[in-house]
């Protein structure tokens, strides 16, 4: 009987027993409320840095691909000019520029330049220079 019917002073312990527990409870939730901030403070910074160095990085990677571009044009290039320079070496090349341009021949050959008609050439004056 005395369980069910508690003295005041058994009341009273009673109720601070009740109340420490709850103010345990609320201290062990503002740390844990304090440690969440904090865990999310750092993680805040961290995804901000990592944006920052991807916004940086773009630049980088544009300027990247623009000289693969450049790269690749100038290896295209660089394939025409070889080849273009192992065709001038070649001996076709060379009997075809004597011949053509040279105005060359072989032992054996006559050398042909057309002259143009006198009807069709336009006559050529000399300057008079004064003085």
């Amino acid at each position: 009987m005395s369980s069910e019917n508690p003295s005041p002073s058994g009341h009273a312990s009673h109720i601070r027993q009740r109340q420490r527990p709850a103010i345990r409870a609320n201290s062990q939730v503002s740390s844990l409320q304090i440690m969440f901030a904090v865990v999310l403070a750092v993680g805040l910074l961290l995804t901000v840095n990592f944006s920052a160095r991807i916004a940086q990085g773009r630049p980088l990677q544009e300027a990247y691909e623009l000289v693969q571009l450049e790269i690749a044009q100038l290896e295209t290039e660089q394939a025409d000019l070889l080849a273009e320079r192992d065709y001038s070496l070649s001996d076709f090349y060379v009997e075809n520029w004597a011949r053509g341009r040279g105005k060359m021949i072989r032992p054996g050959d006559k050398l042909f330049v057309p002259i143009p008609s006198r009807d069709s050439a336009t006559p050529y004056t000399r300057p008079v220079r004064d003085g």
